[in-house]
């Protein structure tokens, strides 16, 4: 350990520092903006999930079941490769363009291509975990406060916003917390060093390989299908075991 030296400045200053602090901001953007839409959109789907209609319901669990079992890295190639060149061209154009606010630190830029997808792969990925949470929350809401809320003549849309959803917040704030603080961690995949060496890695396989992408499309329904697999037998066992204790 004598030979051992961790040399200060030359992490605190030039090159490392400016990667350190392009990384620092480029988390706490992604992390940022990533919560808000997530919160949106497990706020739509909670909307989704309790509406009247069937297929709305059905609509909702499918995003649902597919954004929480598909691995986030397989999520992330997905809106790279697939949904980001299948944008309009002026939106794209916009996107690489020079902004005020995009640069970061030693050339990194928050506004990019990397930075667009990885933000949309964390967000939906996100958003399925927290709508579960609240979904969970207001599963533990007594049926009494909607009945109550009906009787006084809120609607069904002022009965869910004002008397159900900050009761199931309240339930489930603990572990969306949890959800959130996820979020902060896994964004370290969208760092313009990490994320980078990975699509220049897959733009490799594809140089000896055009077909990467059905590759990974594979893939994602394997793990697809696995998941839902590992999900009905874990459901099945938990009833099976817990069954009697509920009775």
């Amino acid at each position: 350990m004598s030979g051992f030296h961790l040399d200060w400045n030359g992490v605190l200053s030039g090159p490392p520092a400016s990667w350190l602090l392009a990384g620092l901001l480029n988390t706490g953007l992604i992390t940022v903006l990533g919560s808000i839409t997530a919160s949106v959109l497990a706020l739509a789907l909670i909307l989704l999930r309790t509406s009247e209609l069937r297929a709305l319901r059905n609509l909702a669990q499918g995003i649902v079941l597919v954004f929480r079992n598909t691995p986030l890295l397989v999520q992330i190639f997905f809106w790279y490769f697939a949904v980001y060149p299948a944008l309009p061209e002026v939106v794209r154009d916009w996107i690489v363009s020079d902004h005020w606010f995009s640069p970061l630190a030693n050339g990194f830029r928050c506004l990019s291509p990397e930075f667009f997808c990885a933000w949309l792969g964390l967000s939906w990925f996100t958003a399925a975990f927290l709508a579960e949470e609240l979904r969970t929350g207001l599963q533990a809401v007594p049926l009494g406060q909607a009945e109550a809320a009906r009787s006084q003549g809120l609607s069904r849309w002022k009965t869910l916003r004002y008397i159900l959803l900050p009761q199931a917040m309240c339930n489930a704030w603990q572990p969306m917390i949890g959800q959130y603080l996820n979020l902060m961690k896994l964004s370290s995949l969208a760092s313009g060093i990490g994320f980078a060496e990975i699509i220049y890695s897959t733009r490799q396989i594809e140089s000896f390989n055009s077909h990467a992408i059905e590759a990974y499309a594979i893939a994602t329904l394997l793990y697809l299908i696995l998941g839902l697999l590992m999900g009905q037998l874990l459901l099945r066992f938990g009833l099976a075991r817990y069954s009697g204790f509920s009775a």
